[in-house]
């Protein structure tokens, strides 16, 4: 229905022009609206135009509420761990277990930030299981991890990639679950201020490794650890990962997709900024590192080298990007696509990255956005493991990537 307007203005300071002016679903009525600077009342009158259409009391004229997020209004990890609980989605003891892995992340991500000031750059003088020189920070975080998930009361085993074997978590309340991790990605980079990380996986509860240290020797209750968290991908109740860069970022799914939490400094808490993250079906960015070029198997240098060559919409080869940390690499694959590739070599048959620690976690992630994960020959997740440290090639990223890179290597 339309309506109009008519205002006119007896004060001298207005023009005696009547103006008319177009608006819908006014009922007729009489309003004295007094003018502070003149001190004279202005007659306003809104009178209803015959017309078809709809009425003010039609349900079609009744606006829809438009929803509008209060700018203050944010989530955080607790509360969205206890909507995923609500649902049914995660049962009390695997948020608990979730929660504490995000405090050990809040402590890691702290010390990065002072260690230059408190003096913990350099190496600490020892070695890992692998023969690899270990960074300060390698082994305080994993101290912070080990101390984080025993607290928490619902860990039984705790894996990682700093220590020799598992380790059984005297027998709990409830919960006993199976968690693997790498305390510091990317530790090569703490010296000089980049992108570093901490990656995580966890697996069902386990009867096995309840252990009884009245009845079992030491040996036995290893040798069940060791059984029980030699578990293929496919089998992880969750995984994700903490970036440790210009923000720090906790990305984890659950099986119901992978959403992203970013550390807000003033309140100490993750906040809800990456929902329901969906990788793109393709991208324009490879990262391998090339300094082992000569050592890769043929059917993959051919592979880098159509990926070097103009083409694709623009016309213009794909962009070579390498951070030398998984999380970071994995965390800007999930926002823009592309792929990553960390392949066996004439010096490394196996690969280099750890299968239980960083491979199975990130293939869950990706999987979860919708990627693929790959060592070349099969699925990563559908990978048995054989040993706690044991290694695999890796091609990570956008499904047409891998898809076209599966092409190259039949």
């Amino acid at each position: 229905m339309a309506e109009s307007i008519l205002i006119s203005h007896p004060s001298s300071l207005f023009s005696t022009t009547t103006t008319t002016t177009s608006i819908s679903n006014l009922r007729p009525s009489h309003h004295e609206i007094q003018p502070y600077f003149t001190g004279k009342p202005i007659s306003l009158r809104c009178q209803a135009v015959a017309g078809t259409g709809a009425g003010p009391t039609s349900p079609a004229a009744t606006p829809t509420p438009i929803k509008r997020k209060n700018r203050y209004e944010m989530e955080n990890l607790t509360t969205w761990l206890l909507k995923q609980e609500q649902a049914g989605h995660i049962d009390a003891e695997l948020t608990i277990v979730l929660s504490s892995i995000s405090l050990a992340c809040k402590q890691i991500a702290s010390l990065l930030q002072r260690s230059s000031i408190i003096n913990l750059t350099g190496a600490q003088g020892t070695m890992n299981i692998q023969g690899e020189d270990q960074k300060k920070l390698d082994v305080i975080s994993n101290e912070l991890f080990c101390n984080c998930l025993r607290s928490s009361g619902r860990t039984g085993i705790i894996a990682s990639e700093e220590e020799d074997v598992p380790v059984a978590v005297e027998e709990t309340d409830s919960g006993n679950y199976i968690v693997v991790f790498d305390p510091i990605d990317g530790s090569a980079n703490i010296d000089i201020a980049l992108t570093t990380g901490s990656i995580f996986g966890i697996y069902a509860p386990d009867e096995q490794c309840l252990v009884d240290y009245d009845n079992d020797t030491l040996d036995e209750a290893k040798e069940k650890c060791i059984v029980s968290v030699c578990q293929p991908g496919s089998n992880l109740l969750a995984a994700g990962y903490c970036l440790y860069s210009s923000s720090v970022v906790f990305t984890v799914s659950i099986g119901n997709g992978v959403h992203g939490f970013t550390l807000d400094p003033a309140y100490g808490e993750f906040v809800l900024t990456h929902e329901d993250i969906k990788i793109p079906k393709s991208g324009r960015i490879y990262s391998f590192n090339e300094g082992n070029f000569d050592l890769w198997d043929s059917k993959l240098q051919n592979y880098l080298n159509h990926l070097r060559k103009p083409g694709g919409p623009n016309g213009k080869p794909y962009s070579g990007r390498y951070i030398g940390c998984l999380v970071g690499e994995i965390h800007r694959m999930l926002l823009y696509g592309g792929i990553y590739g960390n392949p066996k070599n004439e010096k490394a048959k196996s690969g280099n990255l750890r299968l239980l620690y960083e491979c199975a976690p990130m293939s869950y992630l990706v999987e979860q956005a919708g990627g693929k994960a790959t060592d070349g020959v099969q699925r990563i997740l559908d990978i048995q493991p054989d040993q706690i440290h044991q290694r695999t090639p890796i091609f990570i990223g956008s499904p047409d990537e891998i898809d076209k890179l599966a092409t190259y290597l039949a």
